[in-house]
């Protein structure tokens, strides 16, 4: 509480916690929809086992930091920033783990929100004679998994609304050239992001505008590609597309309506796309989303555009997050398009309301990120 002092035991724990956090991070595009964990094992003050959950489908970092030790872990305390897990899954839970090697004390950043755990770890720990520590640099473990939080609870991917522009809110010049808006340090930020999260979304304007390939390209790292998701009501895309073209090696939907043609879909199939059709006569978003997140375990969505599906994921209240990479550069003109077009709101009153932006330097651009409050249109 306000006023109480730190003890040495708080500023140790924060101080092997903070480390925890750091290991964590390693996991980053890699552990997806698992949540981002990290675990160092102490003994009397000395690290003598640390790890991290590597990627989806391997040890969870609390076997892994115990496989690490270089001395018997026995009295030890292991810090973890996420709940430990008490069922089985891909791998084996992490409470019978700690308990196996005789810990004397666990040390948990935040709880874990799934049902198959939701305190259940904690528990089981307490009644096999475990000290257990709850909430240890909280907000900070809250943040890092807040992808998977969301996820978790309401099975619907995690969106990131993302678009470059000019000091005068420009995303193109009058003729429709874009390339390039930012600058070379912001546009490494984006593919670190393609690489984090699970998915990326364009609008069929995008595609049949710049022909993107939508992949993760980061010099001199092992990364992944994210899903590519292109919302085209028609199944306009050209076959000879970067997209259509690299199907085969890049999962691809690209989500139709029923008015699609049925030769382009068995065209676009047979070219490794799998083809999503909804009903209505434009593409059911929510219906994507949670196709994607039930069936394809997406827990994340980078929408990188155009102006007309980014309106359509705020109008709809469907955005999470707003990344807004702004350039020190003018365009001008009245015919040169902004980053949300749509029919726009009718009064200032009726804007979409963020939360306190957080304000990054990359180069000479910046890039400001907030959450997006609740709110829908539709």
């Amino acid at each position: 509480m306000i006023g109480e002092p730190i003890t040495d035991t708080q500023l140790t724990d924060e101080r092997f916690m903070a480390r925890a956090l750091e290991l964590a991070k390693r996991g980053a595009g890699w552990t997806n929809p698992n949540p981002m964990v990290g675990a160092v094992v102490v003994k009397d003050g000395r690290i003598i086992g640390e790890g991290w959950h590597t990627a989806f489908g391997r040890l969870h970092a609390e076997r892994e930091a115990l496989a690490a030790c270089t001395e018997d872990p026995t009295g030890a305390t292991i810090y973890v920033t996420l709940e430990p897990c008490c069922h089985w899954g891909k791998t084996p839970p992490c409470t019978e783990a700690i308990i196996e090697a005789k810990l004397a004390r666990v040390v948990v950043g935040a709880p874990d929100p799934n049902p198959l755990v939701a305190g259940q770890g904690f528990e089981l720990l307490r009644q096999a004679g475990i000290e257990v520590t709850e909430g240890v640099l909280l907000d900070e473990c809250y943040a890092l998994n807040e992808v998977f939080f969301h996820y978790i609870r309401t099975k619907l991917p995690f969106m990131v609304v993302k678009y470059a522009m000019t000091l005068d809110g420009k995303i193109a010049t009058k003729t429709g050239a874009s390339r390039w808006i930012t600058s070379d340090a912001a546009r490494a930020k984006v593919h670190e992001d393609r690489h984090r999260f699970a998915a990326i979304m364009v609008g069929i304007g995008t595609v049949l505008a710049d022909d993107p390939e939508l992949t993760c390209r980061i010099p001199g790292r092992k990364t992944k590609n994210p899903l590519r998701a292109v919302i085209d009501s028609k199944a306009r895309i050209p076959l000879d597309s970067r997209i259509v073209a690299s199907a085969k090696d890049v999962p691809t939907v690209i989500a139709v309506t029923q008015d699609a043609p049925d030769q382009k879909v068995a065209s676009l199939e047979a070219a490794g796309c799998e083809v999503f059709v909804t009903q209505g006569s434009t593409v059911d978003l929510q219906a994507v989303l949670t196709y994607l997140g039930a069936e394809r375990n997406i827990d994340s969505v980078l929408v990188e555009g155009g102006a007309t599906l980014l309106w359509s994921v705020l109008s709809q209240g469907l955005a999470n997050r707003i990344q807004a990479y702004i350039a020190p550069k003018i365009f001008g003109g009245s015919a040169a398009p902004s980053p949300v077009q749509g029919s726009g709101v009718a009064l200032p009153s009726d804007a979409f309301q963020c939360s306190t932006p957080h304000v990054t330097q990359l180069g000479e651009d910046i890039l400001i990120e907030c959450e997006v409050k609740p709110c829908s249109l539709e």
